[in-house]
């Protein structure tokens, strides 16, 4: 197995506060791989660590089997970086910001123009070369970036919310473009709080919370551990509807209301659907849909975090939401 990214007992204090606790994992060569957490749990810290930008308090960093600490010009010289904030310079055309990029990595000029163009063509920018970033749109503006992580022909990308804020058409343009550089042997370090964008893109993911690393798996197993309970998940017409006896049926462990939709977790499905069908029927609801769900990953995601996605949740005798 060849390792594009290893990190031992990787450590971060900030005074007194412990960042980033003594984590482990290793990325192979030619694998996406997804780094999940919520807010404040040690993911750009850690990220900040694996680049170079900050030096970690204990533990050790390794790109490409180069020490980040040690070896840091071998090792950046191998990753590209494309921060969740743009780093264009919105005043220079395409080509200025991916020759300017390539100037700071001493580029020679002759191999630079056949970068830039290689990259502009094959982003779809070529026909928009001189024409300033500022008119471009985001989903442009992001494809700009990711070519200038590129210049140096990076062999470790580093995604942090690559399709955070884009329309739908440029999310699927960005995602194809990633898998497409991946099937090439492009190692990629995704972050991103999008659990479909993780789930259908990573071949494994780690997730971090208060700065401990909770699991690291492929997205199905990570989804198979939860398993043990199922999700259903159940639309009626009107909502005037009071659903709070939901939460008392056999095995229920919660029920969410989102949207038109109450989602209820249960441990026997069974029994769950056994008593809907009876509240169905006793309160004449007009069901528009009753669907059993396997676990997600952003279920797995919840448990192992403890957090909670906006929803409004059902408890005892009334509705609240959290």
């Amino acid at each position: 197995m060849s390792l594009a990214i290893e990190a031992r007992d990787l450590t971060k204090y900030y005074g007194d506060f412990l960042a980033v606790d003594h984590i482990n994992f290793d990325v192979e060569v030619g694998e996406i791989f997804g780094f999940l957490g919520p807010n404040g749990a040690g993911k750009s810290t850690t990220i900040r660590m694996l680049t170079g930008i900050s030096l970690p308090s204990a533990g050790t960093a390794k790109i490409l089997g180069y020490d980040i600490v040690r070896n840091p010009v071998e090792a950046q010289a191998l990753m590209g970086i494309v921060p969740d904030i743009s780093n264009i310079y919105t005043a220079l055309t395409a080509w200025q910001n991916l020759d300017f990029t390539g100037k700071l990595y001493g580029i020679p000029r002759d191999k630079r123009e056949e970068k830039n163009r290689e990259l502009l063509e094959r982003f779809e920018l070529y026909e928009r070369k001189d024409d300033k970033v500022e008119d471009f749109s985001r989903g442009m503006r992001r494809k700009v970036c990711i070519a200038m992580a590129l210049v140096n022909d990076s062999k470790v990308l580093y995604l942090d919310e690559p399709t955070s804020g884009l329309d739908v058409k440029s999310v699927r343009s960005i995602r194809d473009l990633v898998r497409s550089l991946n099937e090439e042997g492009l190692t990629v370090f995704l972050t991103t709080h999008n659990m479909e964008e993780a789930n259908s893109m990573c071949d494994r993911i780690a997730i971090i919370n208060r700065g401990k690393v909770a699991a690291i798996d492929t997205p199905e197993k990570l989804k198979g551990a939860m398993r043990r309970s199922q999700v259903i998940e159940l639309s009626i017409e009107g909502n005037d509807h009071d659903l709070t006896q939901i939460q008392d049926m056999n095995g229920v462990i919660e029920v969410q209301k989102r949207g038109d939709k109450y989602r209820i977790r249960t441990s026997s499905p069974k029994e769950t659907l056994r008593a809907l069908c009876g509240l169905i029927e006793n309160e004449d609801l007009n069901v528009v849909s009753l669907n059993t769900l396997g676990s997600s990953l952003e279920d797995a995601f919840m448990e192992l975090t403890g957090m909670e996605m906006q929803k409004e949740t059902i408890k005892g005798k009334g509705r609240r939401k959290r």
